[in-house]
């Protein structure tokens, strides 16, 4: 035998010595890698066997958490469906717009579809309406103490106390500075005094100002029907034939009478007139008290003695 066989052999013989040790001298078979799913395994349940755990199917522990109800926590709690305390107090607040008479708060729950909730969330609506802005709480005068079920609740306008157009004249005799009255602001507790407002502004006791566009009222003054006078209908006639000259034509026929026109800009003259530069005067050099007298015969000027 050769050296070389030799060396292998002593190699194989360390290599199954060292595969014995690691092995402990039995053999274990692996695993197979196990499937990849298919469609055919999510519908086994159907064919008999045993169906996969859904991932969104409640357990034991969600369930008890839960009082037993399966609650789908993929989904929100609100769904956008005008169930918070916000959008329900609008509802309320355009409810009660409508209404003459103060309502109960049974009436307001009723109308929202509230009666069926929990005490506690009708107590905390009711106070939200007690605090609300547009909302006014008349508590029962028959009562010493109340509770969040007393009393009644009503639209609380802008402009309170004005539904109709004796009420509107009052209003604005009492005001005491010469602003207008906003007709949104005056809607708010009187939705339809569309027609009210123009029957005041053909009697002359009011002023309205209106949209260009669609002609809708916008703003209310108080007017005076003693200062309106009626015009001759053949005076606006002729009114409407007569022709005015343009502009630069009115300014001509004035100057050529001497006239001075109302549209002359006097800043007009003092733009034209030509600007007269003003010369800068040259600041005389000061001369300060000479204190170098004692070089007075080194500074002597002795160019009168050059050749």
């Amino acid at each position: 035998m050769s050296s070389l066989e030799r060396q292998q052999a002593a190699f194989a013989g360390s290599m199954s010595a060292a595969a014995s040790k690691i092995g402990g001298g039995t053999k274990r078979a692996l695993a197979p890698p196990s499937p990849s799913p298919s469609v055919g395994s999510t519908t086994s349940a159907a064919a008999g066997g045993t169906p996969r755990k859904d991932r969104d199917t409640p357990t034991a522990t969600s369930m008890a958490l839960t009082g037993g109800h399966t609650v789908v926590f993929s989904q929100p709690a609100m769904t956008g469906t005008g169930d918070t305390v916000i959008a329900q107090m609008a509802y309320a607040v355009q409810w009660l717009r409508t209404k003459d008479e103060p309502q109960a708060y049974q009436a307001v729950l009723g109308y929202l579809s509230a009666l069926g909730r929990s005490e506690s969330e009708q107590e905390f609506f009711v106070e939200q309406m007690r605090h609300n802005s547009q909302i006014q709480w008349f508590p029962d005068p028959s009562l010493s103490e109340q509770t969040w079920r007393t009393g009644t609740y009503a639209h609380r306008p802008t402009i309170p106390n004005v539904r109709s157009k004796t009420q509107l004249l009052a209003y604005l005799q009492k005001k005491t500075d010469a602003s207008g009255v906003q007709v949104k602001d005056l809607k708010d507790g009187w939705p339809d005094c569309d027609a009210a407002l123009t029957e005041l502004e053909s009697e002359h006791k009011i002023l309205v100002v209106r949209a260009k566009k669609d002609g809708v009222a916008k703003t209310v003054w108080l007017d005076d029907a003693s200062l309106f006078h009626p015009i001759d209908p053949e005076l606006k006639i002729m009114w409407a034939k007569v022709e005015v000259p343009g502009l630069d034509n009115i300014v001509q026929r004035l100057k050529a009478a001497q006239q001075k026109p109302t549209s002359e800009d006097p800043r007009d003259k003092l733009l034209q007139a030509p600007k007269v530069e003003k010369k800068k005067k040259r600041a005389q050099r000061k001369t300060g008290k000479s204190t170098n007298t004692h070089m007075e015969h080194l500074l002597k000027d002795y160019s009168h003695m050059k050749r």
